[in-house]
């Protein structure tokens, strides 16, 4: 089937914008895909409440990954969520463990995933300042989320509690 699909922007506009939006979209898929693995095998003594937040996790990736592939497509962009894309060029530290997961690893390890795609984030909301301040918008959007996220999961680590001043 031959259709053109002609977004709003430049040439070199497009270029540099579907290039962020690429790398967003496979490292918030391959975020959803860690957590998920995780979720299914967490263990240890935080179980519950890290076997709920690793979803969460799971659900603001997916929800970003739809919205940023569904903005490529509105740019004439087009989105490669395929598995091998992610497994090349996602910035999503790679799962070593495919047995049982200690908790306190799993926290860990999503501290270490967040802190990856949020600097991938924050890069590309940089390089569309000029080019697409649409889609730089949306990813600032997504940065929001992760970056909460992200601090949940510190908060979550041992030697992270509070002290009260003197």
């Amino acid at each position: 089937m031959d259709v053109t699909i002609r977004g709003p922007l430049t040439d070199d506009a497009r270029k540099i914008t579907g290039d962020a939006l690429q790398g967003a979209l496979v490292d918030l898929i391959d975020l959803s895909l860690v957590a998920k693995q995780l979720h299914w095998n967490v263990v240890g003594r935080s179980f519950r409440s890290v076997h709920l937040q690793l979803d969460e996790v799971v659900d603001v990736a997916r929800k970003y990954a739809d919205e940023v592939a569904e903005r490529a497509a509105a740019i004439s962009v087009n989105a490669d969520g395929r598995a091998e894309t992610v497994a090349k060029s996602s910035n999503v530290p790679h799962v070593e463990d495919v047995g049982w997961v200690d908790d306190q690893k799993v926290i860990k390890m999503m501290v270490d995933a967040h802190r990856a795609v949020i600097a991938g984030m924050r890069d590309r909301i940089d390089a569309l300042d000029k080019p697409d301040p649409v889609s730089q918008d949306l990813l600032i959007q997504a940065s929001a989320e992760l970056e909460k996220s992200y601090w949940m999961w510190q908060a979550e680590q041992p030697g992270t509690g509070a002290k009260p001043a003197t």
